[in-house]
């Protein structure tokens, strides 16, 4: 029988699909918990004879990207939290000048240099704009090395065809482990976008210029009008979650990336128990499913939201279902400390009581 599948990385996941998404252009700097990433990139870019730059730093690399995007080709750079930090000014830029990329984010602990360590600490940083200015970035959130060959294709697509970075989030755990995956993934349809604002020479046209300065106030509200405008319309078409529960479930827990796979492990713990427990995974992380998970909260009032770092999803599930009385508990581990399943079923035990 045919072997179809393969063994890989997280990391080596997130440059093959990007490739096979299409990206023509990286540019990167060495970080750990992300450094298979650029390794797997400087290799294979090389073998599809596409751009690979090492570059100087992260300021280097975002700004790469920046020179890349404005001539229209896919353009991709990668790198962890306090690179990521580095990177915010050449984001709100990409954003000003409204040019596509893909930033991944293979989170560690923070904040400051923190440790290699498995995180989720970046959330706000990366679903409130992190730089400067009336911007946000399109967030997607994968939880399994399979799941990146789907996330990595629509990451390209948002960026195209809403002319926005989008930034994809990992962890440290899912960087680096390896799973099976199976090689129809990999059968991925680069989609083509219009782009005739991108500069490669004005013969036969107009010279054309594209700029984040506007001294006009008049001007950059409109700029930052067209922009909100934009992301309103990616959270009507592009909104994505799972959600796996059933009226009769007592609580629902809410979690995303690597801590959604070890909710559902306890789910399946305490079904066998005989608890009905549901799970919601948010997998665009902004704009946030809010309506959707409100409307679960209609009929069901416990809600758990597990995070490897300090309440900041909380917040948004909040946002999502106190208007309808429901009750909101968490369970945060911070610094690269992982919960173990027992932590969440005491603790889901303790809300049950």
């Amino acid at each position: 029988m045919a072997n179809n599948r393969v063994l890989i990385s997280g990391n080596e996941a997130f440059g093959e699909a990007a490739i096979l998404s299409g990206c023509e252009f990286y540019a990167g700097y060495p970080i750990t918990p992300q450094n298979e990433l650029i390794q797997y990139m400087s290799r294979r870019m090389l073998e599809e004879n596409k751009i690979f730059i090492q570059a100087e730093s992260e300021l280097a690399s975002i700004n790469m990207v920046f020179g890349a995007s404005l001539s229209g080709v896919r353009s991709m750079t990668s790198s962890s939290s306090p690179g990521i930090s580095l990177m915010q000014e050449g984001i709100s830029y990409l954003a000003g000048c409204e040019l596509p990329a893909v930033i991944v984010n293979v989170m560690r602990g923070g904040p400051g240099l923190g440790n290699i360590a498995p995180s989720q600490a970046d959330y706000f940083q990366s679903t409130r704009g992190g730089g400067h200015g009336d911007y946000r970035t399109p967030v997607l959130a994968p939880s399994s090395v399979a799941e990146i060959f789907k996330i990595m294709p629509r990451a390209f697509d948002i960026a195209d065809k809403y002319r926005t970075p989008v930034i994809v989030l990992g962890d440290g755990m899912l960087g680096q482990m390896m799973e099976p995956v199976d090689k129809s993934l990999f059968d991925i349809e680069v989609k083509e976008y219009p782009k005739p604002w991108a500069l490669r020479g004005c013969k036969d046209r107009e010279p054309q210029l594209i700029k984040s300065l506007y001294l006009a106030p008049e001007a950059l509200e409109e700029l930052n009008l067209r922009l909100w405008g934009r992301y309103q319309e990616i959270g009507r078409e592009e909104l994505s979650f799972e959600s796996n529960i059933s009226l009769e479930d007592e609580l629902v827990v809410v979690a995303y990336g690597s801590m959604a796979r070890i909710a559902a492990g306890v789910i399946r713990r305490l079904k066998r128990e005989g608890l009905d427990i549901g799970l919601f995974r948010p997998i665009m992380l902004w704009p946030y499913p809010h309506k959707e998970l409100g409307e679960i909260s209609k009929k069901i009032k416990n809600f758990l939201v597990l995070e490897m770092s300090s309440p900041q999803m909380f917040e948004d599930v909040m946002l999502s279902v106190c208007s309808n009385n429901a009750k909101v508990d968490t369970l945060c581990r911070m610094g690269g400390v992982i919960p173990t399943e027992e932590e969440i079923i005491d603790k889901i035990k303790s809300i049950l009581k």
